[in-house]
């Protein structure tokens, strides 16, 4: 019986259309369209030559693309691996080091110095990692790539306008294997749109300028609601019925990116005090006059942090709650 249900499925199998054959073109037929359009989006033909000509996708970045952190480790083994006392002592002292910069920096885009910092720690341990991948190379593949194509074609024609507007020479355009640029890994389109010239030479240099990066990333931060005077959050331990009054309050969040899925309704502070909700230390929840979500790692009550907006500005850098745990914690270490 079992061999005639196998046959069966086999047979039902063999006559379904192949909806998983790649049916895209090829490389260089791909290549092609992208030149064409390229040019007629103003991009002059001589940076298009300079920087498709000769181009081979990167099987590595592909490789990269299917195995992040924040998706394939726990929550606790990325935030010790990022969070380490090196990484704590460096950012105490590059804090000290780039004192003046960061306080004008701060009072510029009302984003305390201790995040700034946390920030280009976590994204190329403040400079000290130096990104090496051809940006056009790596943003290229992941277009071609099915995954993200839409969103990664975008970014790569961002990336050639860059280059046209002559913001940054092509040898010098360097990123990580997603196509993240600089000290601050901004993406094409976040630099076109937020990258700033602090110091004034007549170059958004988020690659070589430390006053430039800070005020980029400030920048970026101020500009998705981020508040100067706001905590990111606290752990929390919830109450046994938690569930139950959450589903008559709203719920989890039905919309957004994959993180902010994970977060509670907006509730006031006090709400949240209301039900149960107190710090992991039994205390009272502080800031009662704030907004807040919960957030359940793996829907764990003993991975639950009550996360303000500030938080969800981070989501906004990375859309990863582990990224976003993890520069909380390091900005706390930090400062």
């Amino acid at each position: 019986m079992r061999r005639v249900l196998a046959a069966l499925l086999l047979l039902i199998a063999s006559a379904q259309p192949a909806f998983a054959q790649d049916t895209r073109p090829s490389w260089d037929e791909w290549l092609a369209e992208v030149r064409a359009e390229a040019l007629e989006r103003g991009i002059r033909p001589d940076i298009v030559d300079a920087a498709l000509a000769d181009l081979t996708p990167l099987e590595r970045v592909v490789r990269a693309d299917r195995k992040q952190a924040e998706f394939v480790e726990t929550v606790d083994t990325y935030i010790n691996k990022r969070v380490s006392q090196a990484r704590i002592d460096n950012g105490q002292k590059f804090l000290v080091e780039h004192a003046e910069i960061l306080a004008d920096v701060a009072q510029a885009y009302n984003v305390q110095p201790h995040y700034i910092v946390a920030i280009w720690g976590m994204e190329t341990n403040y400079g000290l990692y130096r990104v090496r991948e051809d940006a056009i190379r790596s943003l290229a593949t992941l277009a071609y790539d099915p995954r993200r194509a839409d969103f990664f074609r975008r970014e790569l024609f961002a990336a050639l306008t860059i280059l046209n507007n002559g913001w940054i020479e092509l040898d010098d355009m360097k990123s990580s294997w997603a196509g993240a640029m600089g000290q601050s890994q901004f993406m094409p389109t976040s630099y076109l749109e937020y990258a700033v010239d602090h110091d004034g030479d007549g170059h958004r240099d988020i690659w070589g300028s430390e006053a430039d990066v800070f005020a980029s990333i400030a920048n970026y931060l101020a500009r998705h609601g981020w508040t100067g005077d706001h905590h990111w959050g606290e752990p929390v331990t919830l109450p046994q019925n938690f569930e139950a009054e959450l589903a008559e309050l709203g719920g989890y969040e039905g919309s957004g990116c994959r993180a902010t899925r994970q977060h509670s309704a907006e509730l006031p502070v006090t709400t949240w005090q209301a039900m149960g909700v107190r710090l992991r230390d039994g205390g009272d929840l502080p800031h009662p006059g704030q907004t807040a979500s919960i957030l359940r790692i793996d829907g764990s009550s003993d991975q639950s942090y009550l996360v303000y907006t500030n938080f969800r500005t981070i989501l906004r850098y990375n859309c990863a709650n582990f990224y976003a745990l993890a520069v909380g914690h390091l900005a706390e270490a930090i400062e």
